[in-house]
């Protein structure tokens, strides 16, 4: 039986995942005049996305300043939800008997030069988004480099992984607020790199959120960059079988920590980092392997690892078919493998990612469509969602940082195979979630 705190959360996890319709219900909307608007009318301009100022054209109105510029933008109507809005529109007033001031041109328009300085900042963004996905690349290719030196050049592997590890570290450092970056999938084949560079990256993280030093940061990203190398003696068959593994391949899949930390041994891993290798599989309440070790007999640093790598493996499995969303995987961590994981480890990752992970389909309260593509760690609960929306091109899509709009919100998560095709296709959602820190940049910050 679950806990308490497990209990609520799940039954929160299936109030959130399961029952979650997708699409806006405009069977409530109504039409006004802009002389009705009001600050607490939930509204929805009936307009291409740069004709107005707004990150969304569905928001519900704020202030003063708001109803001026939807006034300013020349619409003789305006659609609204009494369902959203807080208070009722104003009373129509007669319409006036002098004409109203002619338009201002387009391009001297406020809504124009506004929705202007706005597209700059969603370009800057892309642009350092872009830069981490090339790191991101040239991180997964090094492994790729390491893993095939391992045997002929060990020294050489070694030195590769620190000076990976060393730059992963003196980024981390860097700065106090890291963004978590979803990552494309392109590159096929490459998912062995692909899940050692995302256990990395994640525990590292979960590391200096947690407050250890950089030393151990170090130790810890040595540790995860060769945690799976004993793979290398299980046979593909195995690694690469769909269907569930028989007794047999079972026991013998279990010993890649046993194979691992005698390559780790051979190519000069510290004693720290091996002790990672070995007991990544380890759970605290003894029913990991290989070892079966239990509470403090396992090294904080694999304490640490086995809650990433169980998080990976469960968003990224063999058959993608059985594979959780990242916010099914959280959830599945806290509210049915919580026993297995230092809970103090298990709560910081969990906030650090944010209910809702890079990766994630959402619903926003004003029923747009997202993808989660980035969140920071210092406001987890607020990040960064590429949405939907039928007016801009796919290779344009909106990015919305929910730092910055108050009135917006997460209300619920949706599985990709529930998406409408249209939806799906302009989102693409990742067949495999990736990730990549950088230090928060200009554009992703406050301003």
């Amino acid at each position: 039986m679950f806990s308490k705190p497990g209990r609520q959360l799940l039954c929160w996890y299936r109030h959130n995942v399961i029952f979650n319709p997708i699409m806006a219900d405009t069977t409530n909307a109504e039409y006004i005049t802009p002389d009705q608007l009001c600050a607490g009318l939930y509204i929805h301009l009936d307009l291409g996305w740069m004709d107005h100022p707004f990150p969304l054209g569905s928001f519900k109105i704020k202030n003063d300043e708001q109803i001026e510029t939807i006034r300013s933008l020349g619409l003789n109507r305006i659609r609204f939800d009494p369902r959203k809005s807080d208070t009722k529109p104003l009373p129509r007033q007669a319409q006036p008997t002098t004409p109203p001031p002619p338009p201002v041109p387009a391009q001297d328009s406020p809504a124009i030069q506004a929705k202007k300085a706005r597209l700059e900042k969603l370009n800057q963004q892309r642009t350092a988004i872009a830069e981490c996905e090339k790191k991101f690349h040239g991180a997964a290719t090094a492994i790729k480099n390491i893993t095939r030196n391992l045997f002929a050049r060990p020294e050489e592997a070694l030195r590769e992984a620190t000076k990976l590890v060393e730059g992963m570290v003196d980024s981390l450092l860097l700065d106090k607020e890291i963004a978590i970056h979803l990552m494309s999938d392109k590159v096929a084949g490459e998912e062995v790199y692909f899940h050692s560079l995302n256990v990395a990256v994640l525990a590292m993280m979960l590391a200096k959120e947690i407050g250890l030093p950089a030393e151990d940061i170090r130790e810890l990203g040595m540790g995860a960059m060769f945690h799976d190398i004993g793979k290398v003696e299980i046979p593909d068959r195995i690694l690469l079988k769909t269907e569930q593994l028989t007794h047999a391949e079972q026991e013998l899949l279990q010993q890649h920590p046993i194979f691992g930390l005698k390559i780790g041994a051979k190519v000069g891993l510290s004693k720290r980092a091996a002790e990672v290798v070995l007991q990544h599989h380890e759970f605290i309440d003894g029913t990991g392997y290989p070892s079966h070790l239990a509470g403090d007999q396992i090294a904080p640093l694999a304490k640490l690892l086995s809650i990433v790598n169980m998080y990976d493996n469960l968003c990224n499995c063999p058959n993608p078919a059985n594979s959780l969303t990242p916010h099914e995987a959280l959830s599945q961590l806290f509210a049915l493998h919580r026993n297995h994981f230092d809970v103090t480890m298990l709560k910081t990752f969990i906030r650090c990612l944010g209910v809702y992970p890079p990766g994630s389909i959402v619903k926003l309260s004003n029923d747009v469509i997202g993808m989660i593509l980035s969140v920071n760690s210092s406001n987890p609960l607020k990040p960064c969602v590429v949405v939907f929306d039928p007016n801009v091109p796919k290779t344009e899509a909106i990015i919305v940082d929910l730092a910055q709009e108050d009135d917006l919100s997460i209300v619920a998560s949706i599985r990709p195979g529930q998406l409408p095709r249209q939806i799906h296709d302009y989102l693409s959602p990742r067949k495999r979630v990736n990730y990549y820190f950088d230090g928060a940049s200009s554009a992703s910050k406050k301003t």
